[in-house]
């Protein structure tokens, strides 16, 4: 099984990264397009425009409703039936995001729901 990590995109890349993926729906911002080293950019698996404008405004409170608004977006999504068999093969799979929050970011979520929808996604 894959193991996913997350980082941010300001770490320096390591060895132990594996297949790095950036899953910011924007880019981030003071970071070269040529600098950032990372396998893919998969913002179609990131939170709708519209969630992430939502939580942006109180992040603080919004959290919760946040999280569970955005694992229903993962749950019903064709992009993320398609990136998790994409990285099916992959040993290790970083998630790079850009937030300050390292806790409280999508991509805590993304990670959750990679490691445990992983076995009920089929690569048929």
């Amino acid at each position: 099984m894959t193991r996913i990590r997350i980082k941010r995109v300001y770490e320096p890349a390591a060895p132990e990264d594996g297949c790095r993926v950036l899953v910011d729906k924007l880019w981030p911002r003071g970071v070269r397009r040529d600098a950032l080293h990372y396998d893919l950019w998969a913002k179609q698996i990131a939170p709708s425009p519209e969630l992430r404008i939502w939580y942006h405004a109180d992040p603080q409170t919004r959290w919760p409703e946040f999280r569970r608004r955005y694992l229903e977006e993962l749950r019903s999504s064709q992009a993320v039936r398609e990136f998790v068999r994409r990285i099916a093969g992959e040993d290790t799979v970083t998630l790079l995001y850009a937030s300050k929050n390292a806790a409280g970011n999508h991509a805590v979520v993304l990670q959750e729901f990679l490691e445990h929808a992983a076995e009920g996604i089929t690569t048929a």
